[in-house]
């Protein structure tokens, strides 16, 4: 039931978050091509973030995008993320980030993204899926992940590099 009340809120929270995004300024343009903002991966801009769980220290290059950006400004950051469906570690905002989403597709473990407007989620296990994220980034090499995130909450301590 906890499970199920969690789904719900979580699908209420991506419902606002598309409410708000269609509410919002519309002095934006459309990309000119087929390439997705989310995952610019310039390495010229992209940046690093360490990730620390434990005594376990993972580095992630954050993608050149606003949302990334807006993530990086609350640096440091050190957060409980809750466990969610044995794959990914989540933490809610209390304010949202810049979103724009698009299908997850193959996620991969050490993929950060942002679920609606103001959901962080660290994946460790690799899958695939129809839902939308906004991309924030990716750790490396993500041997251990898992293990250092453990079973249910965690403490994890995000800053810059």
């Amino acid at each position: 039931m906890k499970l199920k009340s969690l789904l719900t809120v979580m699908a209420v929270l991506f419902v606002l978050s598309f409410c708000n995004a269609g509410c919002g300024n519309d002095n934006h343009t459309a990309p000119q091509d087929n390439k997705n903002e989310n995952e610019n991966t310039n390495t010229n801009s992209a940046s690093k973030m360490k990730i620390t769980i434990g005594t376990a220290v993972f580095t992630a290059t954050l993608y050149n995008n606003p949302s990334a950006a807006a993530l990086r400004a609350m640096l440091p950051l050190t957060i409980d993320m809750a466990e969610l469906n044995g794959n990914e570690k989540y933490y809610n905002f209390p304010s949202p980030l810049p979103a724009n989403a698009s299908i997850g597709g193959d996620i991969k473990p050490g993929d950060l993204t942002l679920y609606g407007g103001n959901v962080l989620v660290l994946f460790y296990k690799s899958f695939n899926t129809s839902y939308s994220y906004t991309k924030l980034g990716y750790i490396g090499n993500p041997a251990g992940l898992a293990a250092a995130l453990g079973n249910g909450n965690v403490i994890v301590k995000f800053e810059n590099k």
